[in-house]
């Protein structure tokens, strides 16, 4: 229910976060990934499972992945190996991969979900013309992180675009390819998205020897 700014009610109103936990939330871990994808496939949620797959590998913001439309990820009856959207928040380009896991998943729902290139792949609940909400989605990852025992407080939908990026930053080190990879502008963002610290800096420099 709405309140009026002239409402008294709305003088003694809370903050939205009043009691919440608010911060970085965290990445999945790959045996995580795994465990979803089973749920998923057990529950017979195809496009739930195409959406989890999509936002791992395209590492994409929520209000990006609800936008993306048939014709970004997919040619000739295919899905595409890479596609390449235009990211809000930023305006610029970000171009994504898509694994053996993604496509079939992707493909799997858009032969169930029909339509036109121009429509959405995960329409609305209430109105097939317009894309899902990102409220929607959120709601879906919380069912998604709690179906196999893990608390929401802890994830979500940036918890999706953080997994495989900070795998990747794991495994090489490497800042500038996880800085292409998630469409930041600038390095420092991706430092800071990934809660790179001192700690990370000395382990580093630990295994390099000169």
């Amino acid at each position: 229910m709405g309140l009026s700014s002239f409402d008294p009610g709305a003088l003694v109103r809370r903050p939205w976060n009043a009691g919440r936990l608010l911060g970085s939330k965290r990445a999945l871990k790959p045996q995580q990934v795994w465990a979803i994808r089973f749920l998923l496939d057990r529950e017979g949620h195809l496009r739930d499972r195409a959406l989890f797959d999509l936002a791992i590998d395209s590492k994409l913001r929520g209000c990006d992945i609800v936008k993306v439309r048939v014709g970004d990820v997919t040619s000739g009856g295919r899905v595409k190996t890479r596609a390449i959207v235009i990211q809000k928040k930023t305006g610029r380009p970000v171009q994504f991969e898509l694994l053996g896991p993604a496509q079939a998943s992707m493909l799997a729902w858009l032969e169930r979900r029909g339509g036109s290139l121009d429509d959405f792949v995960f329409p609305s609940r209430t109105d097939h013309t317009n894309h899902m909400s990102t409220r929607q989605y959120a709601r879906l990852v919380d069912e998604w992180v709690t179906g196999i025992g893990l608390r929401r407080e802890d994830f979500g939908t940036h918890s999706l675009r953080r997994t495989k990026a900070s795998i990747i930053y794991k495994q090489t080190g490497n800042l500038r390819a996880v800085q292409i990879l998630l469409g930041h502008t600038k390095i420092e963002s991706t430092v800071r998205y990934l809660g790179v610290d001192v700690e990370d800096a000395l382990a580093l420099a630990e295994a390099t020897e000169v």
